[in-house]
């Protein structure tokens, strides 16, 4: 049940009652926020790739972990003033830099979703087509690409805000946008509600961006931010977070996901 895993309650590990050795400090609780995210979590069914990433975390280092789901813009918030310790799948700009460090685990590109009856062939034509709006999570970062085309259309007033996919979602479907930009983690709301029937996906031809553990500055010192960095790197390199992305992608797209090479 969901209230069992989120909503304030402090997550302890089975069996282990401290730190591994060299691990993480475990003398204090921590704090994670979690946003509702398709594949990476699903506050509807209570699962997602986040969820079991944070579970494994929680496991290896020994550690009590207080999980909380929230916007990604108060994640974001609560990361720069150092009242959250962690979230999870984010990716960095130059402002996030400044306040957050990462260990990445996994990697993906992003996409335009366009209506078909939009009569758009590619993102030039979104970009130039002046009667269409775009869909965007409030807070989100995408790739360069497809943060150039939401920063110049921002500054034309054609961008929708939004909390969530979810009402992105509707607004597509009534037609009240004509594109959002979308990842793997949203393919199954696509079928499930419809949406692929009336769309295409747009490629935005940039690299793959890579994603992962979002750890506040002021709030965890660097020796300790390194920690966590190293157990991220561990659970990589073991294949435990490939096996994790296997639950819920087809094998080949999982691997391309998670073996990447990213720079510190």
């Amino acid at each position: 049940m969901i209230r069992n895993w989120l909503g304030g309650v402090l997550i302890a590990v089975c069996g282990v009652s401290s730190a591994f050795a060299g691990g993480p400090d475990c003398s204090r609780p921590f704090t994670l926020g979690l946003h509702d995210h398709g594949l990476l979590y699903s506050l509807d069914t209570d699962s997602g790739i986040d969820k079991d990433f944070a579970e494994e975390l929680i496991r290896r280092s020994g550690c009590q972990i207080k999980v909380s789901l929230m916007s990604r813009a108060r994640i974001w918030k609560l990361i720069e003033s150092g009242a959250l310790d962690f979230s999870l799948s984010g990716i960095a700009t130059e402002e996030r830099n400044q306040y957050a460090s990462f260990a990445w685990y996994f990697s993906n590109k992003y996409y335009l979703l366009v209506r078909n009856d939009a009569g758009i062939h590619d993102v030039a034509d979104f970009e130039g087509d002046g009667r269409s709006q775009l869909g965007v999570i409030r807070s989100f970062r995408y790739s360069d690409s497809a943060n150039a085309l939401v920063d110049k259309l921002t500054s034309e007033n054609r961008i929708s805000l939004a909390g969530g996919l979810e009402p992105l979602y509707q607004a597509l479907i009534l037609r009240r946008i004509q594109g959002m930009i979308i990842e793997p983690f949203d393919y199954p709301a696509l079928d499930e509600k419809k949406i692929r029937e009336v769309t295409t996906i747009l490629e935005f031809n940039d690299p793959s961006v890579p994603h992962g553990l979002i750890m506040s500055k002021k709030a965890l010192p660097d020796a300790e931010r390194a920690k966590w960095k190293a157990l991220v790197d561990e659970m990589r390199a073991d294949g435990t977070v490939r096996r994790i992305f296997e639950k819920y992608f087809k094998p080949d797209l999982a691997e391309s996901m998670v073996n990447f090479q990213a720079s510190p």
